[in-house]
C-alpha cells in the first residue's frame, strides 16, 4: 500500500526525528546523552523529595558520566558511536533538570558542548516549572546561533494522576513554562507517558488532544517502565495497577499520533528499558518490535500522523 504521508521517504507514517534532521542538514545525525550534575526540584526538598514515583535516577539512565567535563563526556559518548555509525552531533543534556542552576553555571555547560566539533544543536531537557526569565532570554539568544530544542516533561495533563505520582507541578504550569519559551521561538518538544497508574485510554488521548492545540515543534511518546527500587514499583508489585500490553500501547499511540498535525516531529514512540532493572512491561525491551508493530498498525488502519488533525 503506497505511503500517503508526505513527511516520509521510508515506511514511516508519521513524521520521524531521523527524517527532519536528515533533510536539515543533509546527512545523520546523532545525539550525545550527557550529564550536567544538576539535581531536581523535585529531589532536592524545594518541591518535593524523591523525584517522580517512576524515576530511577533522576532520568537520564543512558547519559554520560557525571564525574567527567562536559567536553569528557561528549567525547567519550561520541567516540563509542562511531564504532557504529559517524555523522555530526546533538548534544543532548538529558539527566535531570537541566535549567535549574543559575545562568552563569548553564551558560558555561551549553557553551561547552556547542562548541565541540561537528555539534549542530542543542537538546536541553527540563521541567516546565525551572525555566527563570534571564535563562529564557538566554536561550532566545542561543536559539538563533543554533538547532535548539528545549524538551519539557509534562507526561499527562491530568493533575490527579501528576498527584498520584509525586511530580509536583500542574498542567497550568506546563503551559506557564511553554509560552514563556515558545513566546520568544524557541523550539518545544513535550514528553508524555503512556500506561500511568490509573489512566485510561481515553484518559491519555485526551493528553494528545490537548497537546495537538500548542504549537509544538516536537513531542516524545514514552511507555511506562517499571523500575526496581522506585516506589512505583512496590505500587505495582503490590497490585494497585496494570500493565499496559504491546496490543494496548500499538493502538494508544496510533490514536495519539494521528490527532496531532503532520509537521510535529514525533520524536520517539517507546522508551530503552534496562533488562537488568526492568520489571515491566518485559515486552518494551524488543524495541524494534514495539515500532514494527506501531508501522504495520497504520498500514492496517490506512492511516497516518493528522489523520484526525484537527479535531476541533
Amino acid at each position: 500500500m503506497e505511503n500517503p504521508f508526505p513527511f516520509s521517504d521510508d515506511n514511516k507514517r508519521y513524521h520521524t526525528q531521523n527524517y527532519y534532521l536528515r533533510h536539515r542538514f543533509g546527512g545523520k545525525v546523532f545525539k550525545v546523552s550527557l550529564n550536567a550534575g544538576l539535581t531536581c526540584p523535585n529531589i532536592d526538598g524545594s518541591k518535593g523529595i524523591g523525584g517522580c514515583s517512576y524515576c530511577s535516577a533522576g532520568s537520564g539512565d543512558f547519559a554520560g558520566n557525571p564525574l567527567l567535563s562536559i567536553p569528557e563526556q561528549f567525547e567519550e559518548v561520541k567516540n563509542k558511536m562511531e564504532s557504529k555509525w559517524s555523522g555530526k552531533y546533538i548534544a543532548y543534556f538529558q539527566a535531570n533538570t537541566n535549567t535549574y542552576a543559575p545562568l552563569p553555571k548553564l551558560r558555561e555547560l551549553f557553551e561547552s558542548a556547542l562548541a565541540q566539533e561537528d555539534v549542530v544543536g542543542l537538546s536541553i531537557a527540563t521541567r516546565p516549572d525551572c525555566i527563570e526569565d534571564d535563562v529564557a532570554d538566554y536561550l532566545a539568544g542561543l536559539s538563533k546561533r543554533t538547532y535548539l530544542t528545549v524538551e519539557l516533561g509534562l507526561q499527562t495533563v491530568h493533575d490527579i494522576t501528576g498527584e498520584r505520582i509525586n511530580r509536583c507541578h500542574t498542567y497550568s504550569d506546563f503551559l506557564k513554562g511553554y509560552e514563556k519559551l515558545h513566546g520568544r521561538g524557541i523550539n518545544v518538544c513535550a514528553h508524555i507517558i503512556n500506561g500511568l497508574p490509573g489512566e485510561t485510554h481515553e484518559m491519555m488521548l485526551e493528553t494528545a488532544r490537548e497537546l495537538s492545540r500548542l504549537d509544538l515543534h516536537s513531542i516524545k511518546i514514552h511507555l511506562l517502565h517499571v523500575i526496581k527500587g522506585t516506589r512505583i514499583a512496590d505500587e505495582y508489585l503490590r497490585g494497585e495497577f496494570s500493565l499496559l500490553s504491546l496490543e494496548d500501547y500499538v493502538q494508544i499511540v496510533c490514536d495519539q499520533i494521528e490527532l496531532f498535525r503532520k509537521e510535529v516531529i514525533i520524536q520517539r514512540v517507546t522508551g530503552d528499558g534496562n533488562k537488568e532493572t526492568l520489571i515491566g512491561p518485559l515486552w518494551s525491551l524488543k524495541k524494534f518490535v514495539v515500532m514494527n508493530e506501531i508501522d504495520k498498525e497504520f498500514v492496517r488502519r490506512n492511516s497516518f500522523q493528522g489523520k484526525k488533525y484537527p479535531f476541533y
